[in-house]
């Protein structure tokens, strides 16, 4: 009966899809964030549901009305070299098989990173799918947040629905997606058009965003504490009243420590150490392999490129507490340890091992130019008052905190190539595009105001003018 629930609700997302195409998109979104395949048991395990899923998306926007209004920018150039620099670098990579088995699933999230913007083409398309983006990862929140209440949770100890580790099934991934998620769902319950600011909306947007919080507890991933740091500071920016904002922090904060597990704070304790903290220990290590390796191969060693690393660090312990008097200091024994093959745990470092220098700086520029126009969008209409162009800053200003959220839980998690933070630049590259103007030559000053049926006059084409 699972698989069968499962099978049935892709049936019926592919059955709206032959009604009105850009659901297929929708579709694919729910697909690729939430794995169905890997939920079920046996039905849809041997089904390239992926595939199906894309293929529909991109020949149901083939068919459609209004590819006229599609607009190939700096996004899309991009993620196209970053994809075939991807391609070179597999073809040459140091182990052949493994950087093939990981170019079959990256090629899929660079190429619909190029697709999406192509199909936002009204502000309801934008803001469909940050809602079905939302929903999908809520089908793992959800259950990991309730499952936190009821048990505690505890590092590599919350089961999120599969065996596996990879996706939003990782802890620390699914920790830094749950923190990215709260600004855009704090964008819906005060701009949304799809479902309309309201007291059922304001109740589930909180919920949810209580569920996110628990997710990070849960995990127990120090990476979402970091995160969670970071969306404080970034939400400053926009608080009307920041001394209330920063009392009302800090003490949300005090309440909740005393009710918080306690091998959560044991867990979150070691941010501050690095010797004594072996997971800690290895990304030091790992990464000045990186940098090391970099030097010798400044063009990657292609995906996996890590398993061919050895290193060597030094870790340290206290031996004993001293005595009760605290006369006698607590000792300390310290050793050498050697590991092999271990992961980056760095998005950034990431792409240095596995696409060397050319590859880094692509992505990087790839992210910095989102973030700039981002923030061009949101200076240019802060203080305006019209809904509709608030509706636009007020995106453009969640968007980048999201965004900045997910490349500082980068630098902690190899998640270099997540299909969450491609749909987020995919959805920056399509406000921008939607927004500029027809004639080319750089940003307006001021924002657009929204014609009917929500979709901004003066990007409506000339026949339907």
């Amino acid at each position: 009966m699972h698989d069968l629930f499962l099978l049935s609700c892709l049936l019926v997302l592919m059955g709206l899809g032959l009604c009105r195409s850009f659901l297929f998109v929708l579709a694919y979104i729910y697909i690729d964030i939430t794995t169905p395949q890997q939920l079920t048991y046996w039905l849809l395990q041997p089904v390239p549901v992926s595939m199906i899923g894309f293929t529909l998306a991109f020949v149901g926007w083939l068919v459609s009305a209004g590819k006229d209004r599609a607009v190939i920018g700096w996004t899309q150039v991009i993620l196209t070299i970053l994809m075939c620099y991807c391609l070179y670098t597999t073809l040459t990579a140091d182990f052949p098989d493994n950087a093939m088995l990981k170019w079959d699933w990256v090629w899929k999230v660079l190429l619909f990173g190029m697709f999406l913007p192509l199909t936002l083409i009204t502000p309801r398309r934008i803001e469909a799918v940050i809602v079905v983006a939302i929903l999908s990862a809520s089908a793992l929140i959800v259950p990991a947040g309730i499952k936190t209440l009821v048990t505690g949770g505890g590092y590599a100890t919350l089961d999120l629905m599969v065996e596996g580790n990879s996706g939003l099934h990782e802890s620390s991934t699914l920790s830094c997606v749950a923190i990215m998620i709260l600004p855009l769902l704090s964008f819906l319950q005060r701009n949304g058009r799809i479902f309309p600011p309201g007291w059922t909306v304001s109740l589930y947007t909180t919920a949810l965003g209580f569920a996110c919080i628990l997710v990070t507890i849960g995990t127990q991933a120090r990476t979402g504490l970091v995160c969670i740091a970071v969306l404080g500071l970034l939400r400053l920016r926009t608080a009307k009243y920041r001394s209330l904002y920063l009392g009302g922090a800090l003490a949300a904060t005090l309440i909740a420590i005393p009710f918080l597990p306690a091998s959560f704070m044991d867990r979150m304790s070691t941010i501050k150490t690095t010797q004594s903290n072996h997971s800690a220990a290895t990304r030091l290590a790992v990464w000045a392999w990186t940098l090391d390796y970099a030097t010798s191969h400044p063009m990657g060693g292609g995906f996996d490129a890590y398993l061919g690393n050895k290193v060597r660090y030094e870790t340290v312990a206290s031996a004993d507490l001293g005595s009760p008097d605290g006369r006698s200091p607590a000792s300390a024994t310290s050793g050498i340890v050697e590991d092999k093959a271990r992961a980056y745990h760095s998005s950034y470092f990431e792409m240095l091992g596995e696409q060397g220098w050319p590859g880094l700086f692509l992505w990087l520029g790839l992210h910095g130019l989102g973030l700039v126009r981002m923030e061009r969008l949101f200076k240019a209409g802060r203080r305006a008052t019209d809904p509709h162009r608030r509706w636009l800053t007020d995106l453009a200003g969640a968007l980048q905190q999201a965004h900045l959220i997910y490349l500082v839980g980068a630098v902690f998690v190899g998640i270099a190539y997540l299909p969450f933070s491609f749909m987020i630049l995919g959805l920056e590259a399509g406000l921008n595009a939607m927004v500029r103007p027809q004639s080319g030559h750089g940003m307006r000053r001021h924002m657009r105001s929204f014609g009917r049926h929500g979709v901004p006059a003066d990007c409506n084409p000339p026949h339907a003018r």
